[in-house]
């Protein structure tokens, strides 16, 4: 399935397409990733208080990002530009934290739902999804998180909703088409995916995950 046919399909079913721009010449259009990053942020608000902490985080981080790039518009087109500025005049880091902090948060969704759409084309899809989602944190956010975050997001995964439920939240109710969403949510993945894998190794790259 093509990209502009998962992003159709997935408006028709729930209004909520979130496709990240493509990267262009080794660089990715900062308006373009910000849309796409608050649509995200809409997405997961559906979700209710599990995702809260991580969807008020999240648009904390949008709103430096987004603060930074309407101040500099010109040179702040793309991310690698507003990033390195920022680290060349040395003047502050908000840019470089918000964007290191949204990927992670990313990197988390892109894992917790691609252990869904696993799951799902292995035929031995499981109700419950606290055990997908504790990994998934494992994985992402629980190394740079300190002992009390990490306690309130044990307390929160207690309330991860069913798969049967997250999906009647993503269809909008509509049952016969979980298999279609699945498979958009899927291609959702693939193209974040390669969005926070690219931001990982820039920052790498770049010696910023220590900024």
């Amino acid at each position: 399935m093509s990209l502009g046919i998962a992003k159709h399909r997935f408006r028709e079913l729930n209004q909520d397409c979130v496709i990240f721009p493509k990267i262009i010449e080794g660089k990715i259009n900062t308006e373009q990733f910000l849309d796409a990053s608050q649509q995200l942020v809409q997405l997961i608000n559906k979700f209710g208080k599990l995702f809260a902490p991580m969807k008020y985080d999240m648009q904390q981080n949008i709103d430096k990002l987004n603060a930074k790039f309407n101040n500099d518009r010109d040179n702040h087109s793309t991310l690698q530009d507003m990033i390195l500025i920022e680290k060349t005049t040395g003047n502050n880091t908000i840019a470089i934290e918000a964007l290191l902090w949204l990927r992670r948060g990313m990197y988390m969704i892109q894992l917790f739902f691609e252990k869904i759409v696993q799951d799902h084309k292995s035929g031995q899809a499981t109700e419950d999804l606290v055990a997908c989602l504790k990994k998934s944190y494992k994985e992402s956010l629980e190394p740079y998180h300190g002992w009390m975050a990490q306690q309130l997001f044990t307390l929160l995964a207690r309330m991860v909703p069913t798969r049967t439920q997250l999906l009647q939240i993503l269809t909008n109710g509509h049952e016969d088409k979980e298999n279609e969403v699945l498979q958009n949510i899927d291609e959702l993945c693939k193209g974040l995916k390669v969005i926070v894998l690219y931001l990982q190794e820039f920052y790498i790259l770049n010696h910023l995950n220590n900024t």
